[in-house]
């Protein structure tokens, strides 16, 4: 989670924009623990609506390992993924998600739907939820309160 962490609080080098995407960070882990794809929210500073901090690590880890199944990897990621990157990783056939923050207005793994335990979807996915999730959610606060 800490590496998530400092996903989330890097803007790349020489990206405008990247700072006013909202803190999210992602990796995705190989089955042997080797960091397969790395992200950050980049919605704003990319202009896709689809660059979520999960989205942009599943798509590093997928060139990675030369394919889109990402069968026993773990998705560890700052904030409680949202319908789309949910969505994804059923996709990729990632193994495992482990978030720090809920997120009660958009979650879709527990908070508000449950996507990655649908079994109508496949196989489950495991979950382990609130890992760091204090600092997790701090940074999104400490962000939010900027922008007021």
């Amino acid at each position: 989670m800490r590496l998530a962490l400092d996903a989330a609080r890097a803007a790349p080098p020489g990206e405008e924009g990247a700072a006013a995407d909202v803190p999210v960070g992602a990796v995705v882990l190989g089955s042997d623990g080797a960091v397969l794809g790395r992200g950050r929210n980049r919605c704003l500073a990319s202009g896709d609506p689809t660059a979520h901090a999960e989205m942009v690590a599943i798509r590093q880890a997928a060139q990675a390992v030369g394919s889109w199944r990402l069968d026993g990897c773990t998705l560890v990621v700052t904030l409680e993924p949202c319908a789309m990157c949910a969505g994804a990783l059923r996709v990729a056939r990632i193994s495992r998600l482990v978030y720090g923050a809920a997120d009660p207005r958009a979650g879709a793994a527990g908070s508000l739907w449950d996507l990655v335990q649908d079994r109508r979807l496949g196989p489950p996915v495991e979950v382990i939820g609130g890992v760091l999730a204090q600092p997790c959610a701090a940074l999104l606060s400490e962000f939010f309160a900027g922008l007021r």
